[in-house]
């Protein structure tokens, strides 16, 4: 779907597009989040290693489960909400463009995928948000939403 189709839609809802500014204080909320899961989950392995060495040894080792732990993460709060942890305090929420209701389950697994993609190519499906009027990133296009005010 072009981004006018998508736009006139939106108007015709009266849903607005959350600004680019609460979407990244979101993220930022979510990496916090997901971190200190991370280091709660893991902290008895954390507390064996014995210098900085040893701990970003162990961290990476870890990437994996951090992959998943932020695929499981972003993946369910979508599916179930519409919306992660810092979503919802930034009043933000992710819709389907097909009907304008949260992603089923499947949209909201492929877009933590491609989320991650993202992140591991310097961020790029992040920044084309800025470049569409859209404001979609790379996992918005690939799983069909868009990131709205609540």
């Amino acid at each position: 779907m072009d981004s006018e189709k998508i736009i006139k839609m939106l108007e015709h809802e009266n849903v607005t597009l959350s600004s680019i500014n609460s979407r990244a204080w979101a993220y930022f909320v979510d990496e916090i989040l997901v971190t200190f899961l991370f280091a709660f989950i893991y902290w008895d392995t954390f507390k064996l290693a014995q210098t900085p060495e040893a701990t970003m040894n162990l961290v990476n080792s870890l990437v994996s489960q951090v992959i998943l732990l932020k695929v499981l993460y972003h993946a369910f709060f979508i599916w179930y909400s519409g919306a992660t942890v810092g979503k919802m305090l930034f009043k933000i929420k992710v819709i389907s463009i097909d009907d304008f209701e949260k992603p089923l389950l499947f949209k909201s697994i492929l877009r933590s995928f491609v989320r991650i993609v993202s992140e591991t190519i310097f961020y790029l499906g992040f920044l084309w948000a800025l470049f569409n009027p859209t404001k979609q990133t790379w996992h918005d296009y690939a799983a069909g939403t868009l990131v709205v005010n609540a």
